[in-house]
Formats: structure tokens, sequence, C-alpha cells
């Protein structure tokens, strides 16, 4: 009999994979179900962009295997990208490690530093793929609790109480997913202190710092901070560039030969094309984000009728692609809740309890969809499921 790998024990489907399936098919049966669960940008990244891959892709010589670190201009345009917006200053040539996503680069890190018997500290709530990247690589996830009475912060006095003798990684992530809590002042003052203290190496991930927040931060802009952290970011959000798989592993040059080293041997490199029109994405000014940050303002107002509506409570300096809120205390949980949109009104709004067991009763709403489909959504909730 053909088994699977014992990797794979416990570890099920990725939600949002089994849930589109299920909204798929409810689709055929004619359902028209409005998807505001997933953070995936609706809008096309910028004209300069589309026009450098076009311009690219015609050239007869750009369609071989690429190197494993990316173009030279690449990784210029992403050091500049960071001194620039984050004020932090990197080495091209070896600080920096382009990722076909950054989604890739938490199972790349994963991988690289975690055996067997060791741990990583992972929020909870937090991002699903660090915990399933932890166990795939066979390392064992010790949860810290986030809540929303400390701010959704580490609590660090508690983190000195574990056991961390095994503890070899941290992830973190702010702004927050799926909170979107920014981080307090000297937070990655704290973090890089407590990596430094016990010899964890602190995993930033940071996708969504440009999101509805106006100043874009970087665990790298702490002093030292290389010496025990590395950081994950990406164009998918702040460029509306999500399946241009395009994002990028920042460090010292030592955890970046590390990285590559696994790396290295799972893929070929990106397309030689997607990289300069990446270069032309990196390159954009300000007024970029303005605009899309007044798109996802307009559209974050109706979310926020739609969950006053729902009788939700929601904190409204968060930043990213959502809006976090918790659930009004007649539902069991944010499961609840959202099966009671979908069947009622063939919406879908995410439970917070895929994110750990502390986002129970907490949804998360995405931005991620026009105005007209926000107010249908909306218009079918309060006609279907009166307050």
């Amino acid at each position: 009999m053909i088994t699977t790998s014992t990797r794979l024990e416990g570890i099920g489907e990725y939600y949002f994979s089994q849930k589109l399936r299920a909204i798929e098919a409810l689709n055929k049966g004619g359902a028209d179900v409005i998807n505001l669960g997933i953070g995936s940008p609706d809008g096309p990244p910028h004209p300069d962009v589309i026009a450098a891959l076009q311009r690219e892709s015609a050239r007869p010589n750009v369609h071989a295997y690429q190197g494993y670190k990316g173009i030279a201009p690449l990784r210029e345009a992403m050091a500049a990208w960071y001194l620039r917006w984050y004020r932090v200053t990197l080495d091209p040539a070896v600080e920096i490690l382009p990722l076909i996503g950054s989604k890739e680069g938490i199972l790349h890190v994963c991988m690289t530093y975690l055996s067997e018997g060791d741990a990583a500290l992972v929020p909870n709530p937090g991002y699903p793929t660090y915990r399933s990247a932890v166990q795939l690589a066979g390392g064992r996830c010790i949860d810290y609790t986030l809540t929303e009475a400390g701010g959704w912060m580490p609590d660090f006095e508690a983190l000195e109480a574990t056991d961390l003798s095994r503890v070899k990684l941290m992830w973190v992530n702010y702004p927050h997913m799926p909170t979107g809590q920014l981080p307090s002042d000297g937070l990655f003052q704290r973090l890089v202190a407590f990596g430094k203290k016990h010899d964890i190496l602190i995993c930033h991930d940071n996708p969504y710092s440009f999101i509805l927040n106006h100043q874009p931060q970087s665990l790298l802009a702490v002093p030292g901070a290389k010496e025990v952290a590395i950081e994950l970011n990406s164009l998918s959000k702040s460029h509306n560039m999500a399946g241009w798989r395009v994002g990028m592993l920042c460090g010292a040059e030592a955890r970046i030969n590390e990285v590559l080293r696994f790396k290295s041997n799972m893929d070929s490199g990106m397309f030689q094309p997607l990289q300069s029109a990446a270069v032309a994405a990196l390159e954009l000014g300000g007024e970029w984000h303005e605009a899309l940050n007044a798109t996802y303002r307009e559209r974050r107002e109706h979310v926020y009728a739609l969950l006053d509506h729902l009788q939700c409570r929601y904190n409204r300096a968060q930043a990213g692609l959502f809006v976090w809120a918790r659930i009004p205390e007649r539902y069991r949980d944010g499961y609840a809740l959202s099966d009671a949109v979908l069947d009622g009104a063939r919406v879908f709004i995410t439970p917070g309890g895929i994110f750990g067991s502390e986002g129970n009763n907490y949804i998360r709403v995405s931005l991620c969809s026009p105005v007209a489909r926000l107010e249908a959504a909306l218009d079918r909730i309060q006609k279907l499921l009166p307050a």
C-alpha cells in the first residue's frame, strides 16, 4: 500500500485551498458567493511594471535558466528600496536573496535551520504557514500567545519562563497578520535583544508594511539586528503582484548563504523578465502607495459597515489588507458566524480560528474586493441576516 510521508502527519490541506473548492462548487450551482476571505489584491500592477514584462519577454536571450541569487539589477533595486523606505543598508551582492514569493522562503528557512527535535516559537494567532513549515521541516511548534488585551504583542515574561533549550527560530510578523496590529514602540529592539540572549534566530515576515500604514518599518533597522535576525518581504501586497511570485530574504551574508544551500537544490531561479519587471516596481514613487491605500481606505469603510451590522467589534488602527473583528457573544465562535453568513447570505468571511486557538472569537474580512462587491455583500447580509 502506498502511504504518505510521516512529515505530513498532522498537516492538512491549506484551509483556503479547501474553502475555494467548496465556494467553486457553490458557484457552479448558481450561488454567486462573494468571497471576502482571501487577501489577494484584485488590481493590476503599475502600467510601467507590465510594460517592462512585455518588453523584456520579447527579447530572445532571456528564457534560459537563471542564477540562483537573481540578477544583479534586482538585488540592487531591492537594496535601494530598503534604504529608501526602511532606512536599512543592505549589500546587494551578499545580503539579499530573491525568492519565488516569500511563502517559499518560510519553508526554506525552516528546512535550513530545523532538525528533528528542534523547536520554533510560533505566534497564536498567526499565519498558518509558519506552523506547517516548522512541522514539515521536522521541528516542533511552541506557541506564544498573542491577545487583544496584550495588544497582540509577545509576552516576553512568559517567553522567558518557557523552556527555550531547543528553540532555534522565532517567527514574528508586524504589521501582524491576521490582527493588523502595528509594532509597538520598542518591540523590535526587544525582539533583537531576546534573540541575542537566547541564541534564537528572529524571523520577521514583513509583507504588509506598506498597506494602510504611513510609516513602513523593518526589524533590520534595529542596530545589531543582522547578528540575530532575518527578514522576509514581498511585492505581492505592496505592488499588486501576488501572482507574479516575487519576494526576498534579507539578512547577514552568512544567513543568506545558509538558506541558499537549501534553496539552490529546490529551484532554478525566477524568469528573468519577471525580475526586470520587479525592478520597475521597486523604483515606483510614493504616489503608487498613496493611490493604492486610497482604494483600500474607501473599501475599509464599507467593511466597517458590514461588521457593524454583524455587531462585531474592531480596532480602526489596523494596517494591512484585512479587518480583524471580535464576534458578538451569541455566536459560538468565528466558524459559526462565518458559516451563518455563507449559508444565509452567500458571503464568505474568514473564521479567526484558522490562525490559532486565540483567534476563535474573531473573524477576518478582506479588503480585496471592489466597492460594488462590498456593497452587494452588505445588502445581502442586511436582507438575509437581520441584526
